[in-house]
């Protein structure tokens, strides 16, 4: 997983000295000044968000309070980074939603080892990864990946590749990969599937992952890294 983190700071001079400390320590920074553009790197889906409390416009607890309401982004950790020290204020924060409270001014190290103990609550304990040579699936994030780079999937169509990737070298009917996948919908017909595999060899071409979905004649469908001549 990209070590990707936000840092949301109005005061440049602190922004980019973290971004830098950061850098150095190989964290992919994204950088925002105020609310509104922190709204817009959401977009690059940072990792973990650092947020100063006094922002221009709207607070850093506003913004969490934004992020809590959005099912994409209601995860992402957050560590209020402020000057306000009062017990009251570190409640506060806890309370509307940030997994940590870091004072100003800061040792960089010891916000490093914060940074890195959220991360590993967040992600590294309940992480889970298929991978089959340089595709990558992040079952948490419900996010594909081929040498890092992002392939964009529809819902249904990453729950078949999840299906097919969990399942690998085994040939499955189109009758059985409607059960799997869409269970007790009845309205969906088996020609469905030939339209969803069709759909997911095409946003898979790219990347010449495609030739992964094999057709079996007469039978269904596989998924396999051997591939014929």
């Amino acid at each position: 997983m990209t070590k990707k983190i936000l840092i949301v700071e109005d005061e440049r001079a602190i922004r980019e000295m973290i971004a830098l400390f950061l850098s150095q320590q190989h964290y992919d920074v994204l950088e925002a000044e105020d609310f509104q553009s922190a709204v817009n790197k959401l977009k690059e889906h940072p990792k973990l968000i650092l947020l100063d409390w006094m922002l221009p416009g709207r607070s850093g607890i506003q913004l969490i309070q934004h992020l809590k309401k959005q099912e994409e982004t209601s995860q992402i950790p957050i560590i209020m980074l402020t000057a306000r020290s009062a017990e009251e204020d570190c409640i506060t924060c806890l309370n509307a939603g940030a997994d940590d409270y870091v004072t100003k001014p800061f040792s960089p190290k010891v916000l490093l080892a914060r940074i890195e103990a959220v991360w590993r609550r967040a992600y590294e304990h309940n992480q889970k990864f298929i991978q089959i040579d340089d595709l990558l699936l992040d079952e948490n994030a419900e996010r594909i990946f081929y040498q890092q780079q992002e392939i964009n999937l529809s819902g249904t169509e990453f729950k078949l590749l999840h299906f097919f990737m969990h399942h690998p070298e085994k040939v499955y009917s189109r009758e059985q990969l409607l059960n799997c996948i869409w269970k007790d919908d009845l309205e969906i017909e088996e020609r469905t599937v030939d339209s969803y595999v069709r759909r997911l060899r095409r946003n898979l071409e790219p990347y010449q992952c495609e030739r992964y979905i094999q057709t079996v004649r007469g039978s269904g469908y596989r998924f396999s890294n051997h591939f014929g001549d």
